[in-house]
Order: structure tokens, then C-alpha cells, then sequence
């Protein structure tokens, strides 16, 4: 789902992976770790300075998916049509 859309909404992206980092209650850093990225990444894609490769993508749909209903809320926020 959001692969699909990620070209059309690179804006949308960056505030994505912060609030469900938020959600998460993950420090950049924390949330780094757990996508095997550096803390600098983190902040760049928050910041939009830069954009997740597809495989950073793909993990974190999985991340917001195994969050639940806030993350799939997060999810259709940032990647609704």
C-alpha cells in the first residue's frame, strides 16, 4: 500500500514515520535500531530531506501493521487516496 504511493506523497512521508514513531514511543534513535538504519536516516526522512528505500518502506508498513489499530489509523491517514 503505501510503496504504491510513496512517489506521489514524499511530503506526506515524513510525517508518517514520525507520528507512528510517536506512536510507538520510540526515540529516533530506538526507532532506527529497529529498522537496522542510523539515527541520521531517521532524521533526514522525518525532517524530508530524503526519503526510506522500498525495504525501509516495506518494514515500516510491517511496524505500523503489528501496532494495530493506530497504526493502521496512521496508515490510512498519510496513504488514503
Amino acid at each position: 500500500m503505501i510503496r504504491k504511493t510513496l512517489a506521489r506523497n514524499q511530503p506526506k512521508v515524513g510525517k508518517f514515520v514520525r507520528e507512528l514513531r510517536i506512536l510507538a514511543g520510540l526515540t529516533q534513535e530506538q526507532f532506527a535500531t529497529t529498522l537496522g538504519v542510523t539515527y541520521s536516516t531517521i532524521n533526514r526522512w522525518e525532517n524530508g530531506h530524503s526519503r526510506p528505500m522500498p525495504l525501509a518502506m516495506q518494514k515500516i508498513e510491517e511496524i505500523a501493521k503489528e501496532m494495530g489499530e493506530k497504526g493502521e489509523k496512521a496508515l490510512l491517514k498519510y496513504f488514503t487516496n
